[in-house]
C-alpha cells in the first residue's frame, strides 16, 4: 500500500493559482497511476486529472482542461496539480489517489489509495 498526504490548498481569489502536492510513502511510488478528484453534486468523487506511472500520459476533465496541469516526480514520490485561472466552482476538497491499473482512469472506484484531502476555496 501507499500512504498519500495532500497539501497546498487554501483560499484564493478567482483567477488566481494554487499548486497542490501529494506526497507518497510506502510502496514504490512509480508503480501507481495517480489521480486528483473532488466531490461534486451527485458524485462521491469527480474526476479532475490523472497521470500514468511514468508521467508519459495525462488526462483532464473538460472543466479543468487548459487550466490545470498534473505532474509527477517519481524520484521525490510526489504528484502535483498546478491550478491556474481558478473559478469559484473549483471550490472543493481535492483528493489525491493512487491506483495500480495500467490505463488511465476517470473512475474513482479504480483507485485503491486515497489521501485525506486538502481544501481549495476560490472566492469571487
Amino acid at each position: 500500500q501507499v500512504q498519500l498526504v495532500e497539501s497546498g490548498g487554501g483560499l484564493v481569489q478567482a483567477g488566481g493559482s494554487l499548486r497542490l502536492s501529494c506526497a507518497a510513502s510506502g510502496r514504490t511510488f512509480a508503480v501507481y497511476s495517480m489521480g486528483w478528484f473532488r466531490p461534486a453534486p451527485g458524485k462521491e468523487r469527480e474526476f479532475v486529472a490523472a497521470i500514468d506511472r511514468f508521467g508519459h500520459n495525462t488526462d483532464y476533465s473538460d472543466s479543468v482542461k487548459g487550466r490545470f496541469t498534473i505532474s509527477r516526480d517519481n524520484a521525490r514520490n510526489t504528484v502535483n496539480l498546478q491550478m491556474n485561472s481558478l473559478k469559484p466552482e473549483d471550490t472543493a476538497v481535492y483528493y489525491c489517489a493512487a491506483g495500480t491499473r495500467y490505463l488511465l482512469s476517470r473512475n474513482a472506484g479504480e483507485y485503491d489509495n486515497w489521501g485525506q484531502g486538502t481544501q481549495v476555496t476560490v472566492s469571487s
